[in-house]
């Protein structure tokens, strides 16, 4: 028999409008769809008038339902998988699902549509061209620390998800960690009340310390400034002589040559600079 494939289905974000063709017949045609939350994706196929069966699968029930659409597709259905809004596989246990099939050898594929986090950051006024997704930060504060001080000198712009009752903490973690960064945050995204505030990291952490956030977040800051990072790599060699630091490299088993060029690199200096100062001695 031959097996039947796996749709993800990604879905409007806000605005219904947004929802492409493809989605809409790809949600008509399958024989079963699998959602986050049914009562939400029942919303969504009432209006496009799709009436198909629904199965939850969300993050408590995905071993147990996991292995029950397995089964299904198994025996030649075709499944589309949705998310609440946007694209599933995304910080959802979608990803586990996929993983599923690849190891059952089942055919998956992708219907694709809106992603909030892009969305977010294209309007954000941010760098767009080197950036990275951090999903939702760890709930325990100790991690979520952790997890912050880890990502500090990350230069490329980051993206976070965050729930509303967590903003307040998480923004003031961040200005702890890193001190004063761009900021951009979007909600309620291709909705009517589309909102994002563009401001520093201390004063998007002072608002939410009076005001009480609304809706899901899409937080965009600015990475760490390279030429920061670079003079905070040279201050590391600023306790020994150039000589002394070529000396190192060179009790590690690197040839002179190497060794200048290391030191070069770890400074910030020209090779010839570097040569010139050491041959001097």
């Amino acid at each position: 028999m031959e097996k039947g494939t796996l749709f993800l289905v990604a879905t409007p974000i806000g605005n219904l409008q947004d929802i492409t063709l493809r989605a809409i017949n790809t949600l008509k045609e399958v024989e079963l769809i699998a959602a986050e939350d049914t009562r939400q994706t029942l919303k969504l196929l009432n209006h496009f008038e799709i009436k198909k069966p629904l199965v939850s699968y969300y993050e408590h029930n995905k071993i147990v339902k996991g292995n029950y659409l397995i089964e299904q597709l198994q025996q030649g259905k075709n499944i589309a998988l949705v998310s609440d809004a946007g694209t599933p596989g995304i910080s959802d246990p979608g990803e586990d699902l996929v993983k599923l099939c690849i190891e059952n050898d089942i055919k998956v594929t992708m219907i694709p549509g809106p992603v909030a986090a892009i969305t977010g950051m294209v309007i954000s006024g941010l760098p767009t061209g080197r950036f990275v997704f951090e999903g939702f930060l760890p709930m325990n504060k100790r991690s979520r620390q952790e997890r912050l001080k880890q990502l500090k000198d990350e230069t490329r712009t980051i993206i976070f998800y965050e729930a509303p009752h967590k903003l307040p903490y998480t923004l003031k973690d961040m200005y702890n960690a890193w001190g004063e960064r761009k900021i951009a945050l979007a909600r309620e995204l291709t909705k009517r009340y589309e909102e994002v505030i563009r401001c520093n990291l201390s004063e998007a952490a002072e608002k939410y310390q009076i005001e009480s956030p609304k809706g899901e977040f899409v937080v965009i800051i600015e990475g760490q400034d390279e030429k920061v990072l670079q003079d905070l790599e040279k201050d590391k060699y600023s306790d020994i002589s150039i000589e002394e630091h070529v000396e190192r490299y060179i009790q590690q088993g690197l040839p002179k040559k190497e060794a200048i060029k290391k030191v070069a690199e770890d400074r910030g200096l020209n090779k010839r600079e570097v040569y010139n100062l050491t041959m001097k001695k």
